[in-house]
């Protein structure tokens, strides 16, 4: 009897375990799982490409965040039709669905 308790008592902790750690893989609205983490990444080296890319301008004070396939852009640019190109660059990207410009247009 003192057996079959024991028994019982590892398989629920193995369970709860097993649970436990299949629900850290999971995303939820706040956080990515791990293959969203992963296409977020790689969503963000494209965009970050694309950028660079640019015949007209390369964008090195413009960084590249991604988040569950919404690309947000920020740092500085020249001009506002710099920040208005970069937006329409990472639009095109493969991986994006939503893009949160927040280049600031230096004075």
């Amino acid at each position: 009897m003192k057996q079959k308790l024991i028994i019982a008592g590892l398989a629920a902790c193995l369970a709860t375990g097993i649970t436990s750690t299949f629900s850290g893989c999971a995303g939820d609205a706040h956080n990515r799982s791990t293959g969203e983490s992963i296409d977020d990444r790689a969503t963000t080296s494209r965009v970050k490409s694309a950028l660079s890319d640019d015949t007209q301008y390369k964008y090195p004070d413009v960084k590249v965040t991604t988040f569950k396939g919404t690309v947000q852009l920020s740092g500085f640019v020249d001009t506002r039709e710099q920040k208005t190109k970069a937006a329409e660059l990472a639009k095109h990207v493969n991986g994006v669905k939503d893009i949160a410009n927040n280049i600031t247009v230096k004075p």
